[in-house]
């Protein structure tokens, strides 16, 4: 059997396709959306600051890509959960009122001293890394990540969830 390898140089990057074909797995395509948003990425990493004054304004959307166990420890404050594993259109459309609305995303790795709801994840396997370009595969145009690692004693960041104190 012969193998065929499609080369795709994008960016003086070469991305080759999968060997063996599935009509619903598009490695080309995820690695084109990949470096696109990545691009954008970094214009689009908000300070505490900036994340803070974002969450208050209209028709802007926090999202926390968490699984709900976690989501249910500690979050910020006015976030919606629909974990990562969850993501589709449908269930994406449920939570998100149209493509073009100010989605915030943060993750794990962006709070320290809250081990149990903000587990360290490795550096390379941030939850912000895959959140940020599934959303721009799923058409969502206008994301924003918060950027620094901040601790949650010091953060200006509102929480609630059960390990919050009230």
């Amino acid at each position: 059997m012969k193998s065929v390898l499609i080369l795709l140089m994008t960016a003086g990057a070469a991305f080759a396709a999968d060997p063996i074909s599935n009509p619903a797995i598009d490695a080309l395509g995820f690695q084109v959306i990949v470096g696109e948003a990545m691009k954008e990425r970094t214009t689009h990493r908000l300070t505490e600051e900036e994340f803070l004054k974002g969450m208050s304004e209209p028709n802007t959307l926090i999202l926390d890509a968490r699984s709900a166990k976690f989501y249910a420890l500690r979050h910020v404050k006015g976030a919606v959960n629909l974990p990562f594993t969850e993501f589709t259109d449908e269930t994406l459309a449920r939570v998100i009122p149209t493509k073009k609305t100010r989605i915030l995303i943060y993750c794990n790795n962006n709070f320290a001293g809250s081990p149990s709801a903000f587990a360290d994840k490795r550096v390379t396997a941030s939850l912000n890394l895959s959140t940020y370009p599934a959303l721009r595969a799923y058409g969502y145009t206008n994301v924003y990540e918060l950027g620094p690692r901040l601790k949650i004693n010091e953060t200006s960041i509102p929480f609630e969830g059960n390990e919050v104190k009230q």
